[in-house]
């Protein structure tokens, strides 16, 4: 049991977060009243006139805003269920490898790129499908006319999700990894024993032993559903892919930042913050119903 006078230490501990959350995450929240009033930053946030729901109305009066969503989501959910699969297919493959050397090293190799910023593999991607890359060079020696892959809007979601897999595929796995080592060795030698076949082995008790951790991951995705990945995105496009590849991230950096639509930009991030709020908390809810987590 300890004594009263030793919380302070623990007090004093949680000081540092307690500030950086009021600072950084509390007291910024005043801003949302920019998406309420004709923000204008000559007079200031308290001097500009209130508006009401204007901004909103405004924003769904949009053509863009339709599309955006639509981008976004699109783009959200690819990559959630590319970001579940391949890492699952990856794993159960690599588990089945017995050179404990090699898949070690495979393993590290391949969640490496998640540990570089979006700047760096952008700059990299736009080199490599430039028209003069090596990719239009390969094409171009199967007699493929060279192709622009980043100013393409029917190619371009698919590079952004297929880039996005690559990266994080990696890292994600050792999730399942994890779960792969919880699995009872006793269980695989029982079904030896039986006669089971390896691939038996593998749809009989691995996967229905990893499928909770996979229903988890997967309802605790869908509170990003209306995060497709800025910095990826923004560092990727350009107006020729904006039909396809404008998110609602992006938008609002450039109806916000760069038009200085303030008021526009902050009713649309604040939509996007109440929809996330929502999913976040449906996705707990499932993620309780389906596979018994809860953080409460």
């Amino acid at each position: 049991m300890l004594k009263r006078g030793v919380y302070k230490h623990y007090y004093l501990m949680l000081l540092p977060g307690l500030l950086w959350l009021f600072f950084c995450n509390l007291l910024p929240m005043y801003g949302i009243l920019i998406a309420f009033k004709d923000f204008n930053p000559g007079i200031g946030l308290w001097k500009s006139s209130w508006i009401g729901l204007e901004n909103f109305r405004y924003m769904f009066e949009l053509d863009d805003s339709k599309q955006i969503f639509q981008n976004t989501i699109v783009i959200a959910l690819m990559k959630m269920i590319g970001n579940l699969i391949v890492p699952l297919v990856f794993a159960l493959m690599l588990n089945e490898v017995k050179n404990r050397l090699f898949s070690r090293s495979v393993q590290t190799i391949v969640y490496l790129p998640h540990f570089l910023s979006w700047v760096i593999i952008a700059g990299i991607m736009l080199d490599i499908f430039s028209l003069t890359g090596p990719i239009n060079q390969m094409l171009s020696g199967f007699g493929v006319d060279p192709i622009l892959f980043f100013a393409n809007a029917n190619i371009f979601p698919g590079l952004v999700v297929a880039s996005d897999i690559w990266k994080e595929f990696g890292f994600a796995a050792i999730i399942f990894f994890a779960a792969l080592t919880s699995i009872n060795p006793e269980m695989y030698e029982a079904a030896a024993i039986d006669g089971a076949s390896q691939f038996k082995r593998l749809i009989s008790i691995t996967l229905p032993s990893i499928l909770p951790v996979a229903v988890l991951l997967g309802t605790l995705s869908l509170g990003n559903i209306l995060n497709a990945g800025f910095d990826q995105i923004f560092n990727l496009y350009n107006p020729t892919v904006y039909s396809t590849g404008d998110i609602i991230d992006t938008w609002v950096y450039r109806a916000g930042l760069l038009d200085m639509q303030y008021g526009l930009a902050t009713a649309v991030g604040l939509l996007k913050s109440v929809v996330g709020l929502v999913l976040i908390s449906i996705s707990y809810g499932l993620a309780y119903r389906f596979a018994n987590y809860r953080i409460f």
